[in-house]
């Protein structure tokens, strides 16, 4: 299955992370398919930039976001681009 989480980058205790889309099976820091966005959850406010349309292409294609990314793809107002399409 093809899940949408996040994968840290950065350095020690400065971390920041993309928003993959990977294989559920690969670990945190390793192989994915694409990356959709970046979240910096130090910065205030934190830094989200996620692009809406590779986001909406996994999701339409049966990926499946982890809490975390799904809170911020709610804030970014794309689940809500995807619940309006299924309607």
């Amino acid at each position: 299955m093809v899940k949408v989480r996040l994968q840290r980058v950065g350095k020690r205790k400065q971390p920041s992370y993309r928003v993959i889309a990977t294989d559920s099976r690969a670990p945190r820091d390793g192989a994915f398919i694409e990356i959709i966005g970046h979240y910096n959850p130090l910065n205030d406010p934190a830094t989200v930039s996620i692009d809406s349309e590779k986001a909406l292409k996994w999701l339409r294609a049966g990926a499946q976001p982890t809490r975390t990314v799904g809170n911020l793809l709610r804030e970014q107002g794309i689940m809500g681009k995807l619940y309006s399409e299924k309607k």
